[in-house]
């Protein structure tokens, strides 16, 4: 089903709100916190320097387009961050892990409306488990998420209907499960795209590369 404008503007606010994320929600679900060890920091920080390498040119985003990366959501057009997915890295990075080539770039706006490069998302497969999203990046450093239990209206106008002052659909909606969806009326997703992790690598703070799923490393 071709999402609606107001649908994909649900997703892409699900996007946003996962950098923000810190806490596992009925909508988004982390990765469990393991202990960090000598071993572990020092492949996270190889992967980083990697990562930074291998999306240094894309500080330019005319240079991300014209290698056929695409904005996710464009009509949303007030995102804390955007997202510029890679199609053809995004399918195989579900079979394989390139530190160095990304499935997406993300950017913030600058008051004057340019972009500027922070770092990337990599993904896997919705069906990886912990021991392979583990062997990319680790999970002591970095907590890996997925988009969990939405409901979506079928039709375009109820996106925004309310229920005790509680939107019903999308992210932040109260609703979470199938029964609670159908009953509404609405269409449940158990899980949207597959896993994902943040790597803010341009961030001025080095506690903060990874900062976007989990709480931040001393």
């Amino acid at each position: 089903m071709a999402a609606s404008l107001g649908m994909a503007e649900q997703v892409a606010m699900a996007v946003e709100q996962s950098m923000m994320a810190h806490e596992p929600s009925a909508h988004l679900d982390l990765t469990p916190m393991r202990a960090a060890t000598r071993a572990d920091s020092v492949r996270a920080a190889r992967v980083a320097a990697e990562l930074r390498r291998g999306i240094a040119k894309y500080r330019d985003v005319a240079l991300a387009v014209a290698d056929g990366f695409h904005m996710f959501a464009p009509q949303a057009t007030d995102q804390p961050v955007y997202h510029y997915i890679h199609p053809l890295r995004t399918m195989r990075e579900a079979a394989r892990f390139e530190s160095m080539e990304p499935s997406s770039l993300i950017y913030s706006k600058n008051p004057d409306g340019t972009l500027e490069l922070l770092g990337a998302m990599y993904t896997a497969g919705s069906q990886a488990t912990l021991e392979e999203l583990d062997a990319r990046v680790p999970l002591s450093i970095a907590r890996w998420h997925r988009h969990v239990n939405y409901c979506f209206p079928t039709e375009r106008r109820r996106i925004g209907e309310m229920r005790d002052g509680a939107p019903l659909f999308g992210p932040v909606g109260s609703i979470n499960t199938r029964a609670e969806c159908e009953a509404a009326g609405g269409q449940f997703t158990k899980q949207l795209f597959g896993w994902m992790v943040h790597a803010n690598v341009f961030a001025k703070d080095p506690a903060a590369v990874w900062g976007g799923d989990s709480h931040s490393h001393h």
